[in-house]
């Protein structure tokens, strides 16, 4: 859940962690840290607070040096203090590290015994002891090897030797690590955007592999020593498309750019002429999946949303019955998967701990495993059975927004497709499903036009105690998706339920003081939820209702009105979302949080 980054090469390496740790900050972090190689051996600067904190710390010596890595801490065994942060030093070793060690306070036992002395309250100077101690005897490669022996838990971590400068050494275990190559330098970090502005070619090092990185070049080596052959990858997104662009948070670039994310989604996986959706971009068999008896869906967070939604559209377009699990829960409560099922994970950056256990699990059960996920690359996308790439370009900002809608559309082409090759919808309905596609970025551009109407509803509500968010049928998941949203960027507490379910304890809460959020579209539950509102007016409650445009009745009985356009009620969980986007947004902001950075959060959440 924290940032590494490491570079060896002619610029200045202290320079380069540092933007490198910035472009690092939407992981997430409480404190900050940077090692490099100077005269006096290694020296470590740490803070806690933001990037320009420990930036400040450097104003005055402007320190110069070929060999750093930098890090940006997480708070999980310890508090956020400086004591606390990385990198870690024992006598000669300083290290770096993203994860946990699970038997940290074994072996910490058998170190303190040895006579190590430790100044931290975390997992991670265990390590760094550990490798100290080895590296009395063996070469430093091989302690490093030596100590992950001994390790149980997931780590990914960068580490250096005092009397070795110009040399790095990372490892990894469930956790990501990538490499980057330039001209007469080389990167090794947790996430490509660390380094993106100097180089696109990339390693990803997979579990249980070491590298070893130098003046000279890098090498990879597995877990019996032996050299490995990695591929050199192009990351298909620049740097530009990871800066703001002019707008004044990443969130709200992110929301507008939805329509180029869906378009992207869609190049060339579906022809509307035809009614026929290219399964060879999901890697999938048409055999197979005209046999396939049972889907799982397996996501967390606001994939888990999509995950919902994504159940709606494949039991009824393609009437194979779909069980949609949180990750965290998946594999502690014995699923009976079988060989022959489909397992689909979904993942925004394609490292979530908790979705990879469920993955690897799935694929023991004998379960096919596709993966939609929008990092190539990924763990997840070079483990699954298949990948179908989510084509959002990066997403900076912690709340997703433009990768769900995108994952939300993958699903809809993925039930559309299904639907299909297994006779259950006609090649007339896949052709006018799939049209209905080609004008949802459009459709979304309309939805984000009420951006304005949007803002003011937010000044006239910022201020409340809580929201409640009420969907019925396949709008249910959006109404949690709202919910999250909020919660998320203003910290007020919200609220998304089953409009049915109010009834059975929510409507309790209403009064005059609680704004209630309503998805009301056009469908064939809409006099159902009339009759929702109607119940929350009668008690005195605020109503901001989500309709189609000209829809006059929910108009008439609400208290404000966001209107969205009209398309079917699969894709109308789209254009619905912009809306929850974009009014967590404004509170957010107006209620002076950091939008882009929610406390505690982090973007890829990599530990259990």
């Amino acid at each position: 859940m924290c940032g590494i980054i490491g570079y060896i090469g002619k610029r200045n390496a202290v320079s380069v962690i540092l933007e490198g740790l910035k472009r690092l900050e939407y992981r997430g972090y409480d404190s900050a840290g940077i090692a490099f190689f100077s005269d006096k051996g290694i020296e470590v600067r740490r803070s806690t607070g933001k990037i320009k904190e420990l930036a400040s710390l450097f104003e005055s010596e402007k320190p110069f040096s070929h060999t750093a890595v930098g890090h940006t801490r997480w708070a999980t065994h310890g508090r956020p203090t400086e004591e606390n942060a990385h990198p870690h030093k024992s006598h000669s070793i300083v290290l770096a590290h993203n994860g946990i060690i699970e038997n940290y306070f074994h072996l910490k036992e058998k170190l303190v015994e040895k006579g190590y002395q430790f100044k931290s309250e975390t997992d991670t100077e265990v390590l760094c002891h550990l490798i100290e101690d080895y590296a009395k005897t063996y070469p430093f490669e091989e302690a490093v090897r030596k100590a992950l022996k001994e390790v149980k838990g997931t780590y990914a971590f960068v580490v250096l030797k005092e009397d070795e400068p110009g040399k790095i050494v990372g490892a990894r275990k469930d956790s990501p690590l990538v490499i980057g190559l330039g001209e007469g330098e080389s990167f090794i970090a947790s996430d490509v955007p660390a380094f993106l502005n100097y180089s696109r070619n990339v390693i990803y090092i997979d579990d249980g592999e070491m590298v070893v990185m130098t003046d000279d070049g890098i090498k990879i080596t597995g877990p019996d020593g032996n050299n490995v052959r990695k591929d050199v990858k192009s990351v298909p997104w620049s740097l530009s498309m990871a800066e703001k662009g002019g707008y004044k948070h990443f969130m709200l670039k992110e929301i507008y750019e939805q329509p180029r994310a869906i378009g992207d989604t869609l190049k060339g996986r579906f022809s509307p002429e035809s009614g026929e959706v290219n399964f060879e971009e999901f890697g999938l068999s048409i055999d197979e999946l005209k046999k396939t008896e049972k889907i799982f869906i397996v996501a967390c967070g606001t994939s888990y949303h999509a995950a919902l939604i994504g159940k709606y559209m494949i039991e009824q377009l393609a009437k194979i019955p779909v069980e949609v699990d949180i990750a965290s829960e998946f594999r502690y409560r014995s699923p009976i998967v079988k060989p022959g099922d489909l397992m689909i994970v979904i993942t925004q950056s394609g490292e979530t701990a908790d979705t990879l256990a469920t993955q690897r699990e799935a694929k023991r059960l004998g379960a096919k495993v596709l993966s939609i996920c929008n990092v190539v690359g990924s763990t997840s996308s070079r483990e699954a059975d298949a990948v179908f790439y989510t084509h959002s370009g990066p997403e900076i900002g912690v709340a997703s927004t433009k990768v769900f809608t995108a994952q939300v559309v993958g699903l809809y082409l993925f039930a559309v497709g299904l639907g299909k090759i297994r006779g259950v919808i006609s090649e007339s309905l896949a052709k006018e499903l799939l049209r209905e596609l080609l004008m949802l970025p459009g459709k979304v551009e309309e939805s984000l036009a009420m951006d304005e109407s949007i803002s003011m509803t937010a000044r006239d509500y910022f201020k409340a105690r809580g929201f409640l968010f009420l969907g019925r049928g396949i709008n249910y998941p959006i109404a949690l998706e709202g919910a999250l949203k909020l919660k998320e960027i203003s910290y007020m507490h919200a609220e998304g339920y089953p409009a049915g379910e109010m009834k059975h304890g929510p409507i309790a809460l209403i009064d005059e003081e609680l704004p209630v959020v309503v998805l009301a579209p056009r469908d064939n539950l809409r006099e159902k939820i009339i009759s929702n509102i109607q119940e929350v007016k009668s008690r005195g409650g605020k109503v901001i209702s989500i309709i189609n445009s000209s829809d006059s009745e929910v108009h008439r009985i609400s208290d404000k009105c966001i209107s969205v356009p009209y398309t079917n009620p699969y894709l109308t969980t789209v254009v619905m979302a912009i809306p929850m986007q974009l009014l967590a947004y404004h509170i957010g902001v107006l209620r002076g949080c950091d939008v882009d950075q929610p406390r505690n959060l982090a973007k890829s959440v990599t530990v259990e």
